[in-house]
């Protein structure tokens, strides 16, 4: 089974900086894609940044300029740069691995069991 297990958050005052990390129990070259989502109590999970193997990034928008995605194949880790940290940014955050078998169609998810993220007025 793929594992992975994120770590790095914690509290924070809004304005401050934290950095998460997701380490992979498998080569994460052989991923498609890793992801970040994160949900609030009550509310959705919701995408927040993205990388593919072959390195093009996305964001949501209400984190473009402030979130960096960045990985390290050698380390089997993705991590999660945050700056200018907002208090809506507050949420469990979640590694997400994404692999896709295009000639048999099929799709899998890996899950990490998240971190949770506070940031404080």
């Amino acid at each position: 089974q793929v594992q992975l297990v994120e770590s790095g958050g914690g509290l924070v005052q809004a304005g401050g900086s934290l950095r998460l990390s997701c380490a992979t129990s498998r080569r994460m070259s052989s991923f498609d894609a890793m992801r970040w989502y994160r949900q609030a109590p009550g509310k959705q999970r919701d995408l927040v940044a993205g990388i593919t193997n072959g390195g093009s990034t996305n964001y949501a928008d209400s984190v473009k300029d402030r979130f960096t995605i960045s990985r390290d194949n050698a380390k089997n880790t993705v991590y999660l740069q945050m700056n200018n940290l907002k208090p809506e940014d507050t949420a469990v955050y979640y590694c997400n691995a994404h692999e896709v078998y295009i000639v048999t169609r099929k799709l899998y998810d890996y899950w990490g069991q998240g971190t949770q993220v506070t940031v404080s007025s």
